[in-house]
C-alpha cells in the first residue's frame, strides 16, 4: 500500500520557513524540530522542511529557475487572508481574482517559493476538508 506521508521543501533556514507556514495554516510546528529537518502535521501528511546549504530560490515565472511546486490555500475570504500573509513576510506576484470576487492569488514565502490563495465559489468547509461544489 502506498501512502503520501511528507511533502518536503527544501530553504535555508527551517525553523525560520516553518514559523512562516506555521502561521500561515495557524498549526503549530512539530515537536522535535530542529535546524536541520522541521514539520507541520496535517493529519496523516506533514509539510516539512530540510536545510540545503547551497538553496535556491526558484524564480517564478522563470522556467531557467522554475517553481517545480506550488501550494494552494482554499480561503474564506480574500482581502483578509492577503493582508495577514503580506505581514508575515510573503509577497503578492500576481492576481487573478475577478470582479465576483473569486479567482486565485500567487505569492512567494519569504524565500521565494510560489504558493496561492484561492477562492472558488461554492466550496464549504468541514471538519474533514472542503465539500466542493457539484460541477453540471
Amino acid at each position: 500500500m502506498l501512502r503520501l506521508t511528507d511533502f518536503i521543501i527544501d530553504c535555508p533556514d527551517t525553523m525560520k520557513l516553518a514559523a512562516f507556514y506555521s502561521e500561515v495554516t495557524s498549526r503549530p510546528i512539530k515537536e522535535g524540530s530542529s535546524e536541520d529537518w522541521a514539520g507541520i502535521q496535517f493529519g496523516e501528511i506533514e509539510l516539512a522542511f530540510i536545510r540545503v546549504d547551497d538553496y535556491r530560490a526558484p524564480q517564478w515565472p522563470d522556467s531557467e529557475h522554475p517553481k517545480q511546486y506550488h501550494l494552494d490555500f482554499e480561503v474564506d475570504e480574500i482581502e483578509s487572508e492577503q493582508r495577514r500573509v503580506l505581514d508575515l513576510g510573503a509577497t503578492l506576484r500576481q492576481d487573478f481574482i475577478g470582479p465576483n470576487g473569486y479567482g486565485w492569488q500567487v505569492y512567494t514565502d519569504p524565500i521565494g517559493h510560489p504558493f496561492c490563495l484561492c477562492r472558488n465559489k461554492g466550496v464549504i468547509w468541514t471538519d474533514q476538508g472542503p465539500i466542493w461544489p457539484k460541477r453540471n
